[in-house]
């Protein structure tokens, strides 16, 4: 896609911020072109951004592929390794809004070599809990599904865009950082327990998905994939774990008929107060 493909048609306000970031892109690919990276410097920074424990957590994400079971680098590790690589330009654009979806394109762009890679894509304002389609008007709702769909598209953009292996270089620097975490294992996996309990995964769930077994190096190391995943709303809590009456929207949305019962109960109880 050419440059003049990408432009977004629209309004006079439209077309004027369309025209403020073609001018910002081409003096990026100046400047790009005036301080070229340093490959070996760039590498260096990814691997020693990639020592920090708080993004070695958040490098990877997990989604069910029928019975199996794939882990990529994430969202967070993409754009981590492409503000190191420098010169990069990526993001998502909503081209319009109409008929109840968005219009959008997600891009990559290497602005020294020129390569680059965008997804063009549709996100319709809903979303499906419990087997019920619900259509979606509150603009932060219909924003935040937007960024979520944004965020896949991103990533495979970025990823398309980095050479391969240096995304492999950065994925094993963030497992090595993970295997010399000398907190013990519990300690961690109770910290994660409490986290998957915030987006509505309960410890049995997640014994269950295990056959109540002890979760070991391995299993802990796939559960923050999971996290990961279910938290940026790359997949939904019933891809892993057995609901049984929960929702399955992302970011774990608990229990709507528990929810139910706690309003009911409270209302029961202020009742009660009054007769009294």
């Amino acid at each position: 896609m050419s440059i003049n493909e990408m432009q977004i048609q629209g309004n006079a306000p439209t077309q004027a911020l369309n025209n403020r970031w073609m001018e910002e892109v081409k003096g990026a690919i100046f400047m790009a072109k005036q301080f070229p990276r340093d490959e070996s410097l760039a590498i260096g920074r990814i691997l020693k951004a990639c020592e920090r424990k708080t993004l070695a957590e958040k490098a990877t994400y997990v989604y069910q592929r029928g019975n199996e079971t794939v882990k990529g680098p994430s969202i967070r590790l993409a754009e981590a390794i492409a503000q190191s690589w420098g010169n990069i330009s990526s993001g998502v654009i909503e081209l319009d809004q109409k008929n109840g979806e968005s219009n959008c394109l997600s891009y990559a762009w290497d602005l020294e070599s020129n390569f680059r890679d965008d997804k063009i894509f549709t996100v319709k304002h809903e979303r499906k809990a419990q087997g019920i389609i619900k259509k979606l008007t509150d603009p932060r709702d219909i924003y935040e599904l937007v960024a979520n769909n944004g965020a896949r598209r991103k990533r495979a953009c970025i990823l398309a865009t980095i050479p391969g292996d240096i995304i492999d270089a950065a994925l094993a620097k963030c497992e090595e950082t993970l295997s010399k975490d000398n907190e013990p294992l519990q300690k961690r996996l109770a910290e994660l327990l409490k986290n998957f309990g915030e987006i509505g995964v309960t410890k049995e769930m997640i014994q269950k998905r295990y056959s109540g077994k002890a979760i070991n190096e391995k299993e802990y190391a796939e559960l923050l994939g999971i996290y990961n995943t279910i938290k940026d709303g790359m997949q939904r809590t019933g891809d892993f774990f057995e609901t049984k009456g929960q929702t399955t929207e992302p970011n774990g949305t608990a229990n709507l008929n528990e929810k139910l019962q706690k309003k009911v109960s409270k209302v029961n109880a202020n009742n009660s107060d009054v007769s009294n």
